[in-house]
């Protein structure tokens, strides 16, 4: 009996989906305790809002251009590697970053992000050419889900470097932890150029067309973009759910009381939590894509909108902790359905390009509503959470159209 083996694409995809593996250990390690870091440095709940979205903006509507770029040039990996070595260089360099720096930190950041605009658009189209051949919906869920295992290893990986690294100011563990993240940063550089050399071409896992294609903005994908916004734009960046969290804890001047599980030393297990059920969502919800459409998103977000409720409306740990499974269920699904609705849409020419298009829309909302989420934060709570809340659920008629739209 003859053994079954992955085809090369489904190598392709488990193999750069490694890669991304260790490039979130990096940059989400991080981002585990980038908000408590910002606050540490002196920045405000409004200027840590003001630095996620500016981040997000540039991360995302910046693809735009790159996008364009990739798919004038066909030069795939020359962009992955530039934009993967400019992501993970700017995570460890937080670690050079002086007490009260946070203009520093708050650059750095923005550089990360800079890498990642130059090498979405073309590591996405990349893997869609070897998704084309396996199932979208499941492949882009498999990339997700190695995606967030790293996600959580790298959290867990800075837990570990806090609980032994217990001589110094908060300031000075926090600054090991960022030096430590040079390592998956380094082993993420050294799998790209295997899986390079491995597969220098990718795109011949997608036949070209006979017929001459070009990129239209079908009623379907305009719908999409709508709707994908109206959630960015509700669904606030990591970075002010921890601080909201970290500036409540006992011994911060806070309000938590009685938390058994939740503490300073374990934010970075909050986010690694979250990570481990955002992986799981982008699995399950990558195959329901596959046989739902669109409409898949309609269940994602139905069920993970009510997070900033829980989280932010509780000075309970129970409620806290499922508020954090709903924002990790919404940021698994959007992250593998999104992909892969883009797929779908677009064709294979012009695949960067509608990456790009689509990313600069949910960049643009989602830096506005982290901006405004993070002011309304000090102002009233109960408004920033029915704002981030309302403007999920107004996605939905969208994702409905869109899956209706041809």
């Amino acid at each position: 009996m003859k053994e079954k083996r992955f085809s090369r694409a489904m190598t392709f995809i488990i193999l750069f989906g490694i890669v991304s593996l260790f490039s979130d250990m990096t940059h989400e390690g991080a981002s585990s305790i980038r908000g408590a870091y910002l606050a540490l440095l002196g920045a405000s709940a409004g200027t840590i809002g003001f630095i996620s979205g500016l981040g997000e903006l540039i991360g995302y509507s910046m693809r735009y251009v790159f996008g364009k770029i990739t798919d004038r040039t066909r030069k795939y990996w020359s962009m992955v590697i530039f934009g993967y070595i400019l992501d993970i260089l700017a995570v460890p360099a937080l670690a050079l970053v002086g007490e009260g720096g946070w203009i520093a930190a708050a650059a750095l950041l923005v550089i990360q992000r800079m890498g990642k605009a130059i090498k979405k658009p073309a590591k996405d189209t990349i893997m869609s050419f070897a998704a084309s051949q396996e199932g979208v919906g499941k492949s882009f869920g498999i990339q997700e889900m190695l995606d967030q295992i790293g996600a959580f290893l790298g959290p867990v990986f800075l837990y570990l470097v806090m609980l032994f690294k217990t001589k110094g100011t908060t300031f000075e563990i926090y600054r090991t932890a960022f030096a430590f993240l040079a390592i998956p940063g380094l082993i993420t550089i050294l799998l790209l150029f295997v899986t390079k050399g491995e597969f220098p071409n990718p795109e011949s896992f997608e036949p070209e067309t006979k017929k001459e294609e070009t990129f239209v903005m079908k009623k379907s994908f305009i719908y999409y973009i709508f709707g994908i916004s109206l959630f960015a734009f509700g669904f606030m960046d990591y970075a002010l759910v921890i601080m909201h969290i970290s500036k409540n804890l006992v011994g911060l001047g806070g309000s938590y009381e009685n938390f058994k599980f939740i503490s300073q030393e374990t934010l970075p297990l909050l986010y690694a939590g979250a990570m481990l059920v955002d992986a799981l969502a982008a699995l399950v919800f990558g195959h329901i894509y596959d046989k739902k459409g669109v409409r898949a998103l309609v269940i994602s977000t139905i069920i993970s909108a009510p997070f900033s409720f829980f989280i932010f409306g509780f000075k309970s740990e129970l409620a806290i902790l499922f508020g954090l499974v709903l924002w990790g269920i919404g940021m698994g699904a959007q992250e593998s359905i999104l992909k892969a609705a883009v797929t779908s849409m677009v064709p294979k020419k012009n695949r960067a390009t509608g990456y790009g298009i689509f990313e600069c829309s949910f960049g643009i909302f989602w830096f506005l509503g982290s901006w405004l989420l993070g002011l309304i934060y000090s102002a009233s709570l109960p408004l920033m959470i029915g704002l981030s809340i309302l403007a999920q659920l107004m996605a939905i008629p969208f994702y409905l159209r869109a899956s209706r739209a041809n």
